[in-house]
């Protein structure tokens, strides 16, 4: 597995950040994006919340653009704005099972999914538990933070 460092990390956290800008304001959703890195460094997909459809997540928009059993995915790191859902109020995959299926080792985040529609997100544990690598960078907190304001205060 590919292990970028700190500035190579916030490089591709700054590109979930800005395609997570891209995302139509819904009342009931995040505005979040997600990068998918090969271990040799390029980009292998990207998306971004309600991208193709009003109920997709940025994680399963990326996901989707790769076929299930791309080789590539077994060294990839997932960048996401947001904590990966753990549940979801529509009935699809939630994203951490999603991950947890591509073989992906290695996630990284910019902030914790605040208990706003989801009582306990646990998508950072499942993932623990499951031995896939999470990394938060908390430096960028505040920025993907700030693209969501469209569902008021958010810690």
């Amino acid at each position: 597995m590919h292990a970028p460092d700190r500035a190579q990390d916030l490089r591709w956290m700054q590109r979930a950040i800005d395609l997570a800008a891209l995302c139509p304001p819904a009342a009931g959703a995040y505005s979040v994006g997600a990068v998918i890195v090969g271990d040799d460094g390029t980009e292998l997909a990207s998306g971004y919340s309600r991208e193709a459809d009003p109920h997709e997540h940025a994680e399963e928009a990326a996901l989707s653009k790769l076929p299930t059993d791309d080789q590539r995915l077994s060294g990839a790191s997932m960048y996401s704005t947001l904590e990966p859902c753990s549940q979801r109020q529509s009935p699809r995959i939630p994203c951490a099972q999603r991950i947890l299926a591509s073989g992906i080792p290695r996630v990284v985040i910019a902030w914790r999914e605040p208990s706003l529609f989801v009582a306990d997100c646990i998508g950072y544990e499942q993932l623990v538990e499951a031995g896939v690598t999470v990394v938060e960078l908390p430096e960028l907190a505040a920025n993907a933070r700030a693209l969501n304001t469209h569902l008021g205060k958010l810690t």
